[in-house]
C-alpha cells in the first residue's frame, strides 16, 4: 500500500510522516462510539472465538463424545435463531455473541461432511492402490 506524503518533512525518527493518514488508521483502529471495552473485545476476537469453539466441538464430535444428529440439530437451531432474532437485537454485544454461536455451529455442521469426504477419498486411494497392485501382480506372472 502506498501512502501519500505531504511536502513537509518530518524530523528524523518520527513515527509517522505528515500526511500518512492511511498508515495511522491501519495501525490504530478507530474507537467505535457508544461501545464498551467488552463489546470491542468480543467484536475484535469473535472469529477466533467461533473457530476455537468449533474446533473443540469438532474434537468431541469426531471422538464420539457428542451425537452427530444432536450437533446438526443445535447448528440448525443456532443459525435460524441468529437470522430470525439475534441479528435484530439492539445490543451489539448480544449480536456478536449470537454471531459467534451461529458461526461456530455452522463450522461444526461441516465436520460430518468433511469426515464423509475424507473417508470417501481414503477409499478411492485404497482402491487405486489395489488396482496398481493387481496390475503389478498380473504383469509379474512367470
Amino acid at each position: 500500500m502506498r501512502t501519500l506524503n505531504s511536502p513537509a518533512r518530518a524530523p528524523p525518527g518520527s513515527r509517522h510522516l505528515p500526511g500518512s493518514v492511511i498508515r495511522v488508521m491501519l495501525e490504530q483502529p478507530v474507537l467505535e462510539h457508544g461501545t464498551s471495552p467488552s463489546e470491542r473485545w468480543v467484536r475484535r476476537y469473535r472469529t477466533r472465538i467461533a473457530v476455537w469453539i468449533a474446533v473443540a466441538e469438532g474434537i468431541l464430535l469426531v471422538f464420539g463424545f457428542v451425537n452427530r444428529w444432536g450437533v446438526l440439530l443445535v447448528a440448525v437451531a443456532a443459525i435460524v435463531a441468529y437470522f430470525a432474532f439475534i441479528r435484530h437485537l439492539r445490543s451489539r454485544l448480544f449480536r456478536d455473541v449470537g454471531w459467534i454461536a451461529a458461526v461456530s455451529q455452522a463450522l461444526v455442521a461441516l465436520i460430518p461432511i468433511l469426515v464423509i469426504l475424507v473417508g470417501t477419498l481414503a477409499l478411492i486411494a485404497v482402491a487405486a492402490l489395489a488396482v496398481v497392485a493387481l496390475v503389478f501382480l498380473i504383469g509379474d506372472r512367470r
